[in-house]
């Protein structure tokens, strides 16, 4: 601790010519010298105070408080801020000044269960009364108020007036939310919006009652709006309801708040991967649907060959029947019943991608032929081509960036190898390596905590979708047998 407080003098006494000389003389600096000192090389952003304590014994908090009002600048030390003209790339600079027109930013979104959704923003120029109303340059809307409240705790304390460097709330405003602009409409101007990291680690939440399933949707929504970091998403493809977050923890709270808020008990996983099938050869099939059942019967024949396209092509159809083979009007229900057919999985539940079919022949029957005949026997030719046509399951690749102190690079490294990953590069950035990779998403669902652990809480990484490449074999054969168990169990229930 004397070492530490040392070091906090000799930081201060740096900021200063006569207290630097007063320094290296060996005398000793006052409390107050240390304290204005400290407090000019913070304005100056020459040094970033780090305090440590721990809220959940509530240790150190009171001391937290003392120092953002010794140390921190009040609004009227600040220089003016940097805000942009709407619909413009022009800059231009707000003074911080009671008398400026009025500007402010909101910072947070709070759903209490009294009034309601309350908006908190902080003032950064001008004022605003109470029961009047602002212009929402981020959305180009104006909004009306009712009450002004300033927050201490728990308690909300009405007021009449909000002055530059205030911090109020309002409620029940319809459209503004976290990061929006307020400001006067006959002088806009737009402040930056806060970055809010990305999401690193997801789960699918269900709910544990199906009375539940309509509520939340509604509280998810809420909590989100409180917590910009928090990402809702439904996976169309798996239909799971998906929540991102900033690791463990977060979820953990967020979860405990659905139960604890909301009465929403929820069962957390880890969610499916979007999983898409292909083939990787050329075959032909056919299919015909014939049914009589005394009265008028269903038909339909159709022979097709199936091609794999480049990845990310999708799907093309190509209708070749000549010689009135299969009569027109019959054709659109040909391709609906093989891409009905495509959708739900061949080989798995999961949808078929980049495949061509080609409609070469086939026939008809006068009376018996049908749409839905048709359709039927365009999805049994499909099902019969693609396994003709050695198909495969493709997976979702992540491109992922990772950055770690240098010392742990060969862990990181190894890790990455044993995930089925591809090193693509690295960068140096100071004491830290940058990693580009290429990594299966299967493979990152809980990567969040293990990078944590693996470089004692110093890396970090980002991910976004790179494209869908083959599964090795032997572990789409084990998800294949997986898809067929749980097909059963569905079928069974």
């Amino acid at each position: 601790a004397n070492k530490m407080r040392e070091e906090i003098i000799e930081a201060a006494a740096e900021t200063d010519d006569f207290l630097t000389e007063k320094y290296l003389e060996g005398q000793e600096l006052t409390q107050d010298e240390i304290k204005s000192a400290l407090k000019k090389a913070i304005l100056n952003k020459k040094i970033i105070p780090v305090l440590c304590g721990a809220a959940v014994k509530n240790e150190t908090v009171n001391y937290l408080l003392d120092v953002i009002r010794d140390y921190l600048p009040s609004s009227d030390e600040l220089t003016p801020i940097e805000a942009n003209k709407p619909n413009s790339e022009e800059k231009v600079m707000v003074e911080r000044k009671k008398d400026a027109p009025f500007s402010a930013l909101v910072f947070k979104t709070i759903s209490d269960p009294y009034v309601g959704k309350l908006t908190i923003f902080r003032v950064y120029s001008g004022s605003l009364s109470a029961d009047t109303g602002f212009f929402n340059s981020s959305k180009g809307e104006r909004e009306r108020i009712g009450k002004l409240f300033t927050i201490i705790g728990k308690e909300q304390k009405q007021v009449d007036r909000a002055e530059e460097g205030d911090i109020v709330a309002v409620a029940k405003l319809k459209n503004t939310e976290t990061s929006d602009t307020l400001c006067d409409e006959k002088n806009p101007v737009i402040f930056d919006p806060i970055k809010f990291p990305e999401p690193v680690i997801s789960f699918s939440v269900t709910p544990k009652s199906r009375s539940d399933e309509e509520k939340i949707s509604e509280a998810l929504h809420k909590l989100a709006i409180e917590d910009p970091t928090l990402k809702i998403s439904r996976d169309q493809q798996t239909k799971e309801l998906i929540i991102s977050g900033m690791g463990d923890l977060h979820i953990d709270v967020i979860v405990k708040r659905l139960k604890t808020n909301y009465g929403v008990d929820v069962t957390v996983g880890t969610p499916k991967v979007a999983y898409k099938e292909t083939i990787t050869s050329k075959a032909k099939a056919q299919g015909k649907y014939k049914r009589q059942t005394g009265g008028r019967g269903q038909y339909g024949d159709v022979h097709i060959e199936v091609e794999p396209l480049e990845r990310g092509k999708g799907f093309e159809f190509v209708d070749k029947i000549v010689g009135g083979a299969i009569p027109k009007n019959y054709i659109p229900a040909v391709e609906k019943g093989i891409k009905n057919a495509m959708s739900e999985g061949i080989i798995t539940n999961n949808p078929m991608v980049d495949v061509k079919v080609t409609l070469y022949d086939g026939s008809f029957h006068s009376v018996d032929s049908s749409d839905i005949a048709f359709q039927i026997a365009g999805a049994m030719a499909i099902r019969k081509a693609v396994l003709e046509a050695n198909p495969i399951l493709l997976e979702p690749i992540m491109e992922v960036d990772i950055t770690v102190p240098e010392e742990y690079m060969g862990q990181v490294s190894g890790d990455i190898s044993s995930r089925r990953g591809k090193i693509l590069g690295m960068d140096h950035k100071g004491n830290f390596e940058v990693v580009k990779a290429l990594i299966p998403l299967a493979e990152m669902f809980k990567y969040a905590t293990e990078l944590r652990s693996m470089t004692q809480g110093k890396g970090t990484y980002s991910m976004k979708f790179s494209t869908y490449e083959p599964v090795p074999q032997k572990l789409a054969q084990s998800i294949i047998e997986k898809s067929k168990r749980d097909t059963k169990q569905e079928e069974n229930q």
